[in-house]
């Protein structure tokens, strides 16, 4: 079975800029990969050429198999842009009305109240947009992006509006996307979002992947941290480690009240990443 979405060897060049610059990715069925990396990175471009709005200089991408920006490929595939903006004198059921004539969808009425249902929406349906919050309007967005049923979802910082129950519904809401094999390619500054939720993460900078793997294999251990009558200690040992350190310190006459295994966090390992490539 194809990839959801493959990148090959992606290099773009606007002019005498370089955007991306080999760049090779895949996401596969019912996989959530998170693409991070600062302004300038490349991300945007990676996704245009997803979408076929733009065309690469060389290199390939592909969507469920088929190229992108091909008939075929467009069908498979559902997105939401960071900066979108939905004609406010509609309602949200009128908004997916238009969108699923855009996308030649025939799931009717069923499909749009599903979608709103998922998206915790189904009380607002008769709603005008710019009554909504901004939130409401980006979980609507999430909504349109699902109309007729794409296998590959991109979305575009998608929790960049939303309180913490809002992100909370929009990562429910990924999860069960996920469980039902859709792939998401999930766009975020939000790097505690992306490490609660995606299943693999992939940075660029400067047009090229620079680190890629999960969140576990990125993320590395620290040592272990134990909270003692005279502090907090870092100590150079391992999770399977933590046993023997507390028994010799008790044995020692020292009193532990707290011991935890520490590691690396993703803003520390994305932080490492581009600022070694700047440097």
């Amino acid at each position: 079975m194809p990839a959801a979405f493959a990148a090959a060897d992606v290099t773009k060049r606007y002019g005498r800029t370089t955007a991306l610059a080999g760049v090779s990715l895949h996401v596969d069925e019912g996989e959530l990969v998170g693409l991070l990396g600062p302004n300038g990175a490349g991300k945007s471009t990676l996704v245009k050429i997803g979408c076929g709005l733009v065309r690469p200089t060389s290199g390939s991408a592909e969507v469920g198999g088929a190229p992108a920006g091909s008939p075929a490929a467009r069908r498979r595939l559902g997105y939401l842009a960071e900066l979108f903006r939905f004609p406010g004198w509609m309602t949200a059921d009128e908004l997916l009305a238009m969108h699923q004539g855009l996308a030649g969808s025939a799931g009717g009425a069923s499909e749009r109240g599903r979608l709103l249902e998922l998206v915790g929406l189904a009380d607002v349906a008769g709603r005008r947009i710019e009554s909504m919050s901004k939130g409401m309007q980006q979980r609507l967005g999430i909504a349109q992006a699902l109309i007729g049923d794409p296998r590959m979802l991109v979305l575009d910082e998608p929790t960049s509006a939303l309180d913490p129950a809002g992100r909370r519904i929009v990562r429910a809401l990924l999860e069960e996307l996920r469980a039902g094999g859709t792939a998401v390619l999930l766009n975020s500054h939000l790097l505690s979002e992306v490490e609660l939720v995606c299943d693999r993460v992939v940075i660029l900078n400067r047009g090229r992947v620079v680190a890629q793997g999960t969140p576990d294999e990125l993320t590395a251990s620290r040592g272990v941290e134990i909270e003692t009558a005279t502090g907090v200690r870092l100590l150079p040992a391992e999770r399977e480690d933590i046993p023997g350190v507390v028994a010799d310190m008790v044995a020692a006459g020292e009193r532990v009240y707290a011991v935890r295994a520490a590691r690396s966090t993703l803003e520390e390992v994305y932080l490492e990443a581009v600022e070694g490539e700047m440097g």
